[in-house]
């Protein structure tokens, strides 16, 4: 199925998210990807072997502030002038659970255990 979207040649990389990890996914990934790099081959959230973080969205946002430079820094200005300090505070004192969840996952994704 997927060659049929792909052709012959591609090289298969998903983001190792736990779900990607499943056996039977790695196992269904295997027979239908020749290229495939097993999930313990590939560092999970690495931004800087993801083609997407490292190219393609700094090629969007350059293009963006380009021609909207101006208006950007006047939405922020206003945006930042309208700004509840509580908004900081409720951050700040997630911080701690957010920094016990990480400790908990071993440094991985620990979203959804807050």
């Amino acid at each position: 199925m997927i060659c049929s979207i792909a052709g012959d040649v591609f090289v298969f990389h998903q983001d190792n998210a736990p779900v990607h990890r499943a056996r039977d996914t790695v196992e269904l990934l295997r027979c239908e990807t020749p290229q495939l790099i097993i999930p313990d081959m590939w560092p999970a959230n690495n931004r800087d072997l993801n083609p997407t973080d490292y190219y393609i969205w700094d090629m969007m946002q350059k293009h963006v502030y380009q021609s909207a430079t101006h208006e950007l820094h006047q939405r922020l200005v206003e945006t930042w002038d309208e700004f509840q300090h509580r908004a900081i505070d409720d951050a700040i004192n997630q911080w701690q659970k957010r920094l016990e969840a990480c400790i908990h996952a071993d440094g991985g994704h620990f979203e959804h255990l807050l």
